[in-house]
């Protein structure tokens, strides 16, 4: 039988470039070559198309350096055309992996592309790749199924015009701490804790950094515990329920990939029935969203009340050597090769 040409595609344009380009040499060395011919195509932070000539030019960078550029056609043929120089080179591309995090990754802009080529993807739709890369939209949605989650205060960035009023409308409502959250920024780029005035001021401006919506939070007390889902519609599953240590005050950027006293536990020592609640929920935020293929959904475990509370829902989580996702699943029995297969099979059959 003919091997199938996968396109992984890695990097991106999001602040969480970096992420992508450790997840991707994981997922890659899990690809079963045996019956795939792997092409790899990295996307530099300004927007450039490249193909990689291997795991080892990602791992060192190199892969910046390329002079082939790479371009998945949206015409409905499946096609990837490269350029070398003069010369142009077409491929017909049977799936793509798409292993990127954040924006035009994460939100549907690339999902859209895929749709319009034909080619069959791993990962969520458009729809839900959109909804749940921006939690604004994530709550509304989550809200009409009934699952608790934290209050919030939406600030936009017409209300920077008058940034004092925007504040005295989020104190009106909220207590300090209060987190400052941008409502599509993923890996906690641009989040902050704001315990005062001033504090949520200096929040804001730098939420608005990364988009153009934000969301402050009501601070919940409490474990921070995480859900992996595999599947889509009446065959999702959800595994069993991670907790995460966090070394810095909470899980932001930093505490999460530069700080080694920062743990993740699988097999969090909760009450059976709170975890059967944490999954049963995951399941009903995924298939709320119209999720497809893989997301990791997160939540609080609240001290003083032991409520269960939605965080948020990634739907490429990472694939980093730390990464929840893929140590949840292997703990379920899928081995990071089973489960990018899984994935892969998931994909055509969509």
């Amino acid at each position: 039988m003919a091997k199938k040409n996968l396109v992984v595609i890695f990097g991106g344009r999001s602040s969480e470039h970096e992420v992508s380009c450790i997840s991707v040499q994981t997922v890659a060395r899990a690809v079963d070559l045996q019956k795939y011919n792997m092409i790899l195509v990295g996307i530099t932070k300004d927007g450039r198309w490249l193909k990689a000539d291997s795991i080892e030019s990602i791992a060192d960078n190199s892969w910046y350096d390329s002079n082939i550029s790479a371009i998945v056609s949206p015409d409905s043929k499946g096609e990837i055309i490269f350029r070398d120089g003069e010369a142009v080179i077409t491929e017909k591309v049977d799936v793509i992996f798409p292993v990127l995090h954040g924006m035009y990754g994460e939100d549907g802009t690339i999902q859209g592309l895929f749709e319009m080529s034909g080619i069959p993807y791993v990962g969520c739709g458009v729809l839900a790749s959109a909804a749940s890369m921006d939690k604004f939209y994530t709550k509304i949605i989550v809200d009409h199924i009934g699952v608790c989650q934290a209050r919030f205060v939406p600030v936009v960035e017409d209300d920077f015009d008058d940034i004092e009023s925007a504040m005295d409308r989020v104190e009106a409502e909220l207590s300090y701490p209060v987190f400052v959250k941008p409502s599509k920024a993923g890996s906690s780029k641009g989040v902050s804790k704001a315990m005062t005035r001033q504090e949520l001021k200096d929040s804001l401006y730098e939420a608005v950094k990364h988009d153009n919506k934000i969301l402050v939070e009501e601070t919940i007390v409490g474990r921070e515990l995480e859900c992996g889902v595999l599947g889509y519609r009446k065959n999702t599953k959800a595994s069993g329920v991670g907790e995460i240590l966090a070394a810095a005050e909470f899980y932001d950027f930093d505490a999460k990939y530069n700080n080694k006293e920062s743990k993740t536990i699988i097999g969090a020592d909760i009450p059976q029935e709170k975890e059967e609640e944490i999954r049963d929920a995951a399941i009903r935020i995924f298939n709320a969203l119209d999720g497809f293929g893989l997301s990791r959904v997160d939540f609080f475990l609240e001290k003083e009340t032991d409520r269960v509370v939605f965080n948020e829902i990634n739907t490429l989580p990472g694939f980093t050597s730390i990464s929840m996702y893929p140590m949840l699943w292997n703990e379920e029995g899928y081995d990071i090769e089973t489960l990018v297969e899984t994935l892969i099979e998931m994909a055509t059959e969509r």
